[in-house]
């Protein structure tokens, strides 16, 4: 095919004007590396006489008697005549506006198209839609995402009778879109995008698309936007609206295909009688109507599916049906579902969406906030763990009942979230709600939900929040032949990125016992050599009196447990009428004076460097797929505190730890790792979620000390720290605290009553900081110094004093200088205490802590 022949012009690779081929070079076809584009002038052409236009390629159909473009100089280029009547040329669509819009109008009115353009309500009187042979409506007000909207531009097209579309400027990306290009064809409009902007007369490529339009062309408006978009875009955008990120409601069947896996659903109690108690006026029909209408039966559908694999009940609120009001079949479906989750040993996950109670069925509507109640209870009895998603809306008894008693309770963005309606609270008070007032956010704000999650992240915090569960429920002993699953953090995600249900399996019974391995009263207390080396507990020697006083503690902590005799313990003692140690020369004893005080001095300042790693570094870096869990459920959410659930190693474990911040914004949003009273509330709430679940429990404690201030107190801090400190005495799971760098009083201890206690090296412990000790006590902050020698806040003296029961390295620098040496440390240090606590009865691990504490 010869190019002096072809109605479109080439381009190299890099977007530049090729010009035409040299006569030697017309026998021959185009390099492989040149982009092909179409002349406005063949395109209209095409449209006119209603030929199909070839693909982009050198060996295009043949049109000859197309001018060639000059060689060299693509702007000389002259157009086809365009005289004829304005009717009789085809109509273009062209998606332009604003200064560009102009040129595009006259290079497209030369080439011979009838160009429209399109407008919005808000910019109809703009100058240069007066070039154009017509206008069209796109839309109200004028934004990018309108402008690219495939439905807005279909409509416009075929509302002005346009069989071209050309997109310019915000458009040009929806030539890039399989729905627009498929609809677009099937219609019989051809789209192009020019290649470059620069030169509308020439050079634009015809945009198509293997995929064919769907049979049924449904569309749906957004109802933040206005924005219509094509049902299969919605479902794979989980129907979050593409250009405002507003959220769809969902039906139950988009929530299943979205949520669970393909093809696992098995609904439960599909029908259900539905009982008039009070026969109220056209209640049964109006029933009837709606379920011919919307094909639901009620308004909510239960059954059981899988999550990446993980069977659960299943629970969604159908908000098309009486606005998921709560009447008596929605109960008792409610209800059945628990009760029946109970006895198959299944966990709960519900999303709720209410208008709340049916009113229509009066007094016996309230009652099903006290029946599903009670079936909750019952599954909370057998350790099985209920999730709730609050969507929107959430109103009246559903709030005041199953929305707010999950374990865990989360919520979907800016869901409308609350017990009595606005419009009652504004008439009441007679005030004007602040903004976001009853939103998911506003939920967060104020401690009465766990997290706000995105539709696009729901499914996977599902699987893994039930695979956590799963790892760590109490099955009883296996029975031989019985085969369990094992669930990991990385096989959970692994189904969740190849849309599998596979895990690994293990059946009992089936392998002889190995008589090299340890058997059930065997111990082994090795650590791994590189963990050997790096926890200190040689670091004793340092003072022999606070040594063997700490041996004495443990002895005696050991002897209460039933684990050593009364022998050991008085051997442990200090020797009666043993000699007093030589006194020092007077230089020596200040010299070794001034050396100790320097050293607690620089501790205190090396635990408080702003660039030493805070918490979260370390739950970064530690925990895998961590999950943080907010709220107090009852006033607000401290940053002070951060708590989740994640994995160490494949350990599934409850985290809680006080966060200072990382930078001075973040630093003052967690009010410098001061906790107030629900931060220790949010804590306390999680680790009894973990002893109901059966998950260890680890601790990083770094504070100054517990916030003191009016509202603190006003809430009861110490009630708050009080609590902990009762409820970690008789917790059922191990617990294991490490010391990251302050340990600031009982604001630190709070978090710190753990079967296994650490310090890091240059991490501090006391009972008020040392400028408060030189305060109350000699008068004098600038004594503070020597006041950290006097108080013994170092990782090697709580050592020393049985305080603590390591001391971690931080490597050849403070954690600073070397923070991932530092975090290396930690993790083995964790995982080696985690995995020697596993084996240890509950009621033992409850003991051996209470008798450690018990000795001081």
């Amino acid at each position: 095919m010869k190019i002096a022949k072809q109605g479109y012009v080439t381009f190299n690779a890099d977007g530049a004007f090729a010009p035409a081929a040299s006569a030697s070079e017309q026998g021959q076809a185009s390099a492989p590396e040149a982009g092909v584009a179409y002349r406005l002038s063949r395109i209209a052409e095409e449209a006119a006489a209603e030929g199909a236009l070839a693909p982009n390629a050198v060996d295009a159909a043949d049109s000859s008697g197309y001018n060639v473009v000059p060689s060299g100089d693509a702007s000389a280029y002259s157009p086809v005549d365009a005289k004829e009547d304005e009717d009789a040329r085809p109509r273009v669509l062209l998606m332009s506006r604003g200064r560009m819009a102009r040129q595009y109008v006259q290079a497209a009115t030369d080439a011979g198209f009838s160009v429209w353009l399109p407008f919005t309500t808000d910019k109809r009187f703009e100058p240069y839609l007066r070039q154009a042979a017509g206008t069209v409506c796109l839309g109200e007000k004028y934004s990018d995402a309108l402008f690219c909207n495939a439905h807005a531009v279909l409509d416009a097209a075929k509302e002005c009778g346009a069989g071209t579309v050309l997109l310019c400027d915000e458009s040009q990306p929806l030539g890039e879109v399989d729905g627009f290009l498929s609809r677009a064809i099937s219609r019989g409009v051809n789209v192009f995008r020019p290649l470059k902007n620069d030169t509308p007369a020439l050079g634009w490529v015809l945009c198509t698309t293997e995929k064919a339009a769907p049979a049924v062309d449904k569309w749906r408006a957004c109802p933040h936007c206005g924005l219509k978009f094509a049902e299969e875009s919605l479902a794979a955008s989980h129907y979050v609206c593409p250009t405002c990120g507003g959220y769809f409601r969902m039906t139950s069947d988009e929530r299943i295909a979205d949520l669970l896996d393909s093809g696992s659903f098995e609904e439960w109690d599909a029908h259900m009688p539905e009982p008039d108690p009070l026969e109220f006026p056209g209640y049964t029909e109006k029933l009837a109507a709606l379920r011919e209408k919307t094909g639901l039966d009620e308004g909510i559908r239960t059954g059981a599916g899988r999550i990446a694999g993980i069977r659960t009940a299943f629970a969604v609120m159908e908000s098309t049906f009486l606005m998921g009001s709560m009447g008596t079949a929605v109960g008792e479906k409610m209800a059945r579902l628990v009760r029946r989750a109970a006895d198959e040993g299944l966990p709960v996950v519900a999303f709720t969406a209410s208008g709340g109670a049916r009113m229509q069925e009066g007094l016996a509507s309230l009652m099903q906030m006290a029946k599903v109640s009670c079936a909750l209870s019952r599954l909370a009895e057998r350790g099985l763990p209920y999730i709730s998603v609050i969507t929107d809306p959430t109103t009246g008894g559903v709030t005041a009942s199953f929305a707010m008693q999950g374990d865990i309770i989360l919520a979907e963005p800016h869901a409308l979230i609350g017990f009595a309606g606005q419009r009652v609270i504004r008439d009441t008070i007679k005030q004007e709600l602040p903004k976001g007032f009853q939103t998911a956010e506003f939920a967060l704000s104020h401690g009465l939900i766990d997290a706000v999650v995105s539709r696009s992240d729901l499914r996977a915090t599902l699987a893994q929040l039930l695979a956590l569960h799963y790892a760590t429920r109490a099955q009883g002993e296996p029975v031989a032949g019985e085969e369990r699953m094992i669930v990991t953090y990385d096989s959970v995600k692994s189904n969740l990125e190849h849309g599998t249900d596979t895990y690994n399996k293990v059946t009992y019974g089936l392998l002889p016992v190995d008589e090299g391995l340890l058997r059930e009263d065997e111990e082994d207390d090795s650590l791994p050599l590189s963990l050997a080396e790096t926890v200190f507990g040689w670091f004793g020697g340092k003072t022999r009196q606070l040594e063997r006083e700490a041996d004495r503690r443990r002895a005696a902590a050991d002897a209460h447990a039933g684990n050593i005799s009364d022998e050991k313990i008085a051997a442990c003692a200090p020797t009666a009428g043993a000699p007093a140690a030589e006194p020092a020369a007077d230089a020596d004893a200040q010299a070794a004076a001034g050396a100790q005080t320097s050293s607690a001095w620089e501790s205190v300042q090396l635990a408080r460097n702003v660039h030493r790693p805070t918490s979260r570094y370390y739950i970064d870096r530690i925990v895998d797929g961590f999950i943080e869990l907010h709220g107090d459920r009852g006033f607000g959410d401290d940053g002070a505190i951060v708590a989740g659930v994640g994995w160490i190693g494949n350990q599934a474990v409850t985290v809680i730890a006080e966060e200072k911040g990382c930078d001075l914004k973040d630093r003052i949003k967690r009010n410098f790792g001061c906790p107030q009273p629900e931060g220790y509330r949010k804590s306390l709430r999680l680790m009894r979620e973990a002893e109901k679940f059966g998950r260890p429990i680890v601790c990083f404690v770094d504070t100054q000390g517990a916030f003191c201030g009016m509202e603190a107190e006003e809430r009861g801090q110490g009630n708050a720290i009080a609590d902990n400190l009762l409820a970690m005495a008789g917790m059922k799971v191990p617990i294991v605290s490490v010391l990251l760098g302050e340990g600031g009083s009982g604001g630190a201890l709070a978090l710190a009553v753990a079967n296994r206690v650490a310090m890091q090296e240059h991490a501090v412990y006391s009972v008020l900081s040392p400028e408060g000790f030189a305060s109350i006590l000699w008068k004098d902050r600038t004594r503070a110094p020597e006041a950290a020698a006097v108080m013994k806040m170092s990782a090697a003296e709580a050592h020393g004093m049985g305080i603590v029961d390591d001391v971690l390295s931080e490597g050849p620098a403070p954690a600073h200088e070397n923070p991932d040496a530092a975090v290396d440390v930690v993790r083995d240090y964790v995982r080696h205490e985690l995995a020697k606590l596993a084996s240890v009865p509950a009621d033992d691990l409850v003991e051996q802590r209470r008798a450690r504490f018990e000795a001081f």
